[in-house]
């Protein structure tokens, strides 16, 4: 008997997927957890723009900011929630986290074409729920690839459009077989030559699972393979460019022998990362699951840069080296690259307990993060072509003019309960203990500088909250207390700090208590949302506004800050064909007594250190957090109740979004702002039914108004006692109008 109601219960289909779920249910709230959330599902990821990166899908979600680095959507992608940037937001798929563990981000471009293979994406503001991996200090993503389906699919997109951009996906999954086996399989291919010179792009992703689905146990395999090559576009363009030519990139730009402007092609960034993950469920009863995860994921990659007039000295050469006339202080123009390999293991499990009245949720994660990073020498102008370059591009501290490792190590467990009081009173609480150890040690690559380092740290994360339910109605309210540990390259830049200026500084953990407190309403055609939050920091890091030589945010602790806001959100669907949404947020981001430092040099010739000059704020608003976000959108589909056949299928969308200023550097220069901005979107599909399946036809237009506008930006200033102040930054121009057309064939 106890067969037969397994064999059942594996072929219902709700319950089919809640077992396939289990491995990325753990991170998620529910409808009676009370912090602020919103989902995306798996049509609207089918839906969006296909050159969107997965943070420019999610832009339309409350209190979300994205910016590309080459202005379109294939590349390097950036995105803020709450003022919260990619380092502070965990981001997990199916339960294991993708951030990466030294610098805590999440590198979007390493995985092209994600929302193709996703079933949906749930987007948690503030502290959210305990999660695995780095723990959350501002949002959370988590997201789960797409569930077994009863029945055999396929599908094949392909999208062209503006600046030669070029997109192919296929998907094709078995189904749910009689034996209980099941095979899926998704590739996407993507190129583009960008908006901004050298934003080119060539990425492609692979998607494999295979799996075995039976009464009461889940046994998959997934396997990920993510391979980009992507023009370097970081450091942006200059301000001074920005009228005359808002597509001019200094990277890679050098002089030939006439003194010609050339650009060097390969100028860029490389990375392939794969992750396996071997996932074990069993449902003991209808109360009680177990769930079990090993993942695996590999990551190796470079940048490739041509740089101009640099000494022999700069990478590795001794001061006694000669090779002919040339000498270590000998200058020419150099290509490099810079080189990364990794390791990161982890093993996650889970039980889950669920009662008419409690869910519960407990779950232990263990990792280790192995990362080398060196140089690489490809060419010196002096040395040419014929010199052997070879003994200089082993991975050894003897031949590399830079190695250097990092270790992380770390185990959490947590524990978290939902009880019902009654049917409209549900209790939450929730705590995580989190135990890292960072060590780093080898050579920096700036200025052959020591980065030996060796931490340990210790945190209780513990939440707690009640959610009341009556009618169509909700409210809740709930407490959290965060931590979190620096990243390896706000460490790196601190240790080269020290060792240049004789400085002792150290970067203290963040602190943060989140206070989230709303209201819901959601019937059939109407729903509304109100939430305020209080996130008070103490020790937060936040970028000083300048770039490192790779590209990353210099930090440093502030002792007192805040973010705090109010988000509204509704949707309306007062006809059948006939749907508008739209959210806002408003919102007060503040630094408490804050100093801002400036590195202060003898003249622009010599550059000889001389100190550092302050400026103090009593209350100053953060760097890159605007007061305003909103966004309104459209639905429409005409002809559903008028016309028969596939006419019915006919849906316009559009879009706006609205983005107030934001500020280069926490010191609210009206000279270092970003302008608000609003840009606009729409899209127009078709689909018409087939005997074999169906054919859908798309157009999108993006910045449908053609706004000339730039969304994100970075600033390093310093003082010269000869010259005065000196100024380099970086702002991203977004592209113009801009157009791709989609064609998407499924059975």
């Amino acid at each position: 008997m106890l067969l037969m109601q397994n064999a059942a219960w594996a072929q219902t289909p709700e319950k089919q997927e809640r077992l396939d779920s289990v491995v990325v249910s753990a991170s998620r709230a529910g409808k009676a957890t009370p912090v602020t959330y919103s989902t995306v599902g798996k049509d609207e990821l089918r839906r969006a723009n296909p050159i969107n990166s997965l943070p420019m899908t999610l832009a339309l979600q409350p209190s979300v900011v994205v910016s590309h680095e080459g202005g379109t959507g294939i590349g390097y992608s950036k995105m803020t929630i709450r003022g919260s940037k990619g380092s502070q937001i965990n981001v997990t798929l199916n339960g294991i986290t993708l951030n990466d563990a030294e610098s805590q981000e999440v590198f979007w471009v390493n995985i092209p074409a994600l929302t193709g293979i996703l079933s949906g994406v749930q987007v948690q503001r503030g502290l959210g729920t305990s999660a695995n991996g780095a723990g959350a200090f501002g949002a959370s993503i988590n997201m789960n690839t797409a569930f077994v389906g009863a029945d055999p699919t396929a599908r094949i997109d392909f999208s062209a459009g503006s600046y030669d951009t070029r997109i192919l996906t296929a998907s094709g999954s078995t189904g749910l077989l009689p034996n209980g086996l099941y095979f899926s399989l998704a590739y996407s291919t993507n190129e583009t030559e960008g908006y901004i010179r050298n934003a080119w792009g060539d990425a492609s992703s692979v998607f494999a699972v295979a799996g075995w689905l039976k009464g009461r146990n889940s046994l998959r395999l997934t396997y990920l393979r993510g391979e980009q090559a992507t023009g370097i576009t970081w450091t942006g363009i200059p301000l001074v460019d920005l009228e005359n030519d808002r597509t001019r990139n200094p990277e890679g730009i050098y002089y030939d022998a006439q003194g010609n402007e050339r650009y060097y092609r390969n100028h860029s960034d490389n990375y392939l990362q794969q992750h396996v993950q071997l996932n074990w469920t069993h449902q003991f009863s209808d109360r009680w699951t177990w769930s079990t995860t090993l993942n695996y994921t590999d990551g190796y990659g470079y940048n490739e840069r041509y740089k101009t007039g640099k000494k022999l000295s700069a990478y590795g050469f001794p001061s006694d080296f000669r090779y002919g006339d040339v000498t270590a202080k000998t200058k020419g123009d150099v290509i490099f690259r810079k080189t990364m390999a990794n390791g990161y293991w982890v093993a996650n499990s889970e039980v889950t307990f669920r009662s008419n009245r409690l869910r519960f949720v407990g779950g232990i994660n263990v990792s280790r993060y192995d990362g080398d990073h060196y140089g690489e020498l490809l060419w010196h102008q002096a040395l040419g072509k014929g010199y052997d370059y070879a003994p200089l591009n082993v991975r050894s501290r003897e031949n590399n003019w830079y190695l250097n490792t990092g270790i992380k190590q770390e185990a959490n467990v947590f524990a978290r309960a939902e009880y019902g009081f009654n049917a409209w009173l549900t209790g939450y609480a929730d705590v995580q203990y989190r135990g890292v150890r960072l060590d780093m040690s080898g050579i920096d690559d700036e200025d052959d500088l020591p980065m030996d380092f060796g931490k340990t740290w210790h945190f209780v994360n513990p939440r707690a909250g009640l959610t009341a339910t009556f009618g169509f109605n909700k409210l809740y309210a709930s407490v959290a207390l965060g931590h979190r540990e620096p990243g390896r390259s706000d460490i790196k830049e601190i240790i080269e700090s020290n060792n240049l200026e004789g400085g002792d500084r150290e970067l203290k953990p963040e602190k943060m208590v989140d206070v989230e407190a709303g209201y819901a309403f959601e019937s059939p055609r109407f729903s509304a949302g109100a939430n305020v939050y209080l996130m008070e920091y103490r020790d937060m890091l936040l970028e000083t506004g300048e770039l490192s030589a790779s590209g990353y945010a210099i930090k440093d602790n502030v002792d007192r800050s805040w973010r705090r806001g109010v988000e509204l959100s509704a949707a309306w669907k007062p006809w059948s064909n006939l749907q508008l949404a739209g959210n806002t947020t408003l919102s007060t981001n503040k630094i408490k007594d804050y100093t801002k430092f400036y590195e202060v040099y003898d003249n622009l010739d010599d550059w000889s250190y001389q100190g550092q000059q302050q400026e103090h704020f009593d209350e100053v608003t953060m760097l890159l957090s605007p007061s305003v976000v909103g966004m309104g959108q459209l639905t429409w589909t005409p002809l559903q109740n008028l016309a028969r056949g596939s006419l019915r299928t006919t849906t316009f969308s559009v879009d706006v979004k609205y983005v107030g200023k934001q500020y280069w550097d926490s010191t609210e220069s009206a000279d270092r702002c970003i302008p608000a901005y609003w840009v606009s979107n729409a899209s127009l599909s078709h689909a018409f039914a087939l005997r074999t399946g169906t054919l859908e036809l798309s157009l999108y237009v993006n910045n449908f108004f053609n706004r000339m506008y730039y969304a994100d930006a970075w600033v390093y200033r310093a003082f010269f006692e000869k010259d005065g102040w000196y100024q380099e930054e970086g702002v991203f121009p977004q592209a113009p109008r801009n157009f791709m057309a989609k064609i998407t064939y499924r059975f």
